[in-house]
């Protein structure tokens, strides 16, 4: 059992009452088609996080099908997201008795008043709670230091600017094993690690490990490289709901190829348990 976090704030949010819950939420205008307005909270840069928007399109799909969680969803990331007005239409592709799977694009308008996709993505959902407690694995936990010993975006000695709006919204303690991009001196290996949960306290649920496997800092950064790393595509696999308490989130980079790396992530829960995994397809910056 790893060793826990420090006592959270008293006044500490819960599932469905957080501003990670309010900012996710979509509003059905009728069946299939649901609004929302992109808040700039959950922003890198200009851009809105990759895992936040996947966890909006998975809130409308849980909506939208019979089942309420989310197994697998993959993501293709087509352009940009922008804080600001979106649509989110949903289609259901098969119900069964244990699986249903759909579709979901996420569109806004450009400055000519032209709809663009943002982001498209077929998932299967189920019902987590219905899974065997039957675990047969070779996986084991990431070797990560006690929370206090890992260092956060408040330990640096100034943010970078136009990046800390998603950082102010996030637990987010990385182990010093991989911050030395952070000080100058990157180890070479496509590492990433850290401690995870939200800013106010809320636990974490199938919804929002969607936004913990795309949280961290890119392995491009360990690497040796900077700027921009946008996802192509992601793919998420749930396994399990997760226990309350902080997330240990491990990533890592085996190959960089022709301007493009992946990053295979592992999601653990306070209980030992590997509640979520991943991949991504990325881009690195050519400069």
């Amino acid at each position: 059992m790893p060793e826990a976090a420090s006592a959270p704030s008293p006044s500490r949010a819960v599932i469905g009452d957080s501003e990670f819950d309010r900012d996710t939420a979509v509003t059905r205008r009728e069946p299939g088609v649901y609004d929302i307005d992109l808040s700039a909270g959950w922003t890198i840069f200009d851009a809105v996080n990759g895992g936040f928007l996947l966890a909006v399109l998975g809130r409308a799909l849980a909506d939208a099908l019979p089942h309420p969680d989310p197994f697998t969803i993959s993501a293709h990331y087509l352009t940009a997201s922008r804080p600001g007005p979106a649509v989110v239409r949903t289609e259901a592709v098969r119900t069964g008795r244990t699986l249903s799977t759909g579709q979901a694009s996420l569109l806004q308008y450009d400055d000519q008043g032209n709809e663009v996709e943002r982001i498209r993505v077929l998932a299967s959902y189920g019902d987590l709670r219905d899974l065997t407690d039957d675990v047969r694995t070779t996986a084991a936990p990431p070797a990560i230091p006690p929370l206090e010993q890992c260092f956060g975006a408040d330990d640096a000695p100034e943010p970078v600017p136009g990046s800390s709006a998603i950082a102010d919204r996030l637990m987010l303690k990385l182990d010093p094993a991989t911050l030395g991009w952070a000080l100058g001196a990157p180890s070479g290996k496509g590492e990433m690690r850290a401690w995870f949960g939200l800013a106010d306290g809320r636990d974490a649920d199938p919804l929002s490990l969607l936004l913990a496997v795309d949280a961290l800092p890119p392995t491009a950064f360990e690497i040796g490289l900077k700027g921009w790393v946008p996802t192509v595509e992601l793919t998420v696999h749930v396994r399990h709901r997760p226990a309350p308490g902080p997330l240990r989130v491990s990533i890592t980079t085996r190959n960089l190829a022709g301007g493009f790396l992946e990053e295979d992530a592992e999601i653990w829960d306070s209980e030992d348990r590997l509640v979520a995994q991943s991949r991504q397809l990325a881009r690195v910056s050519r400069g």
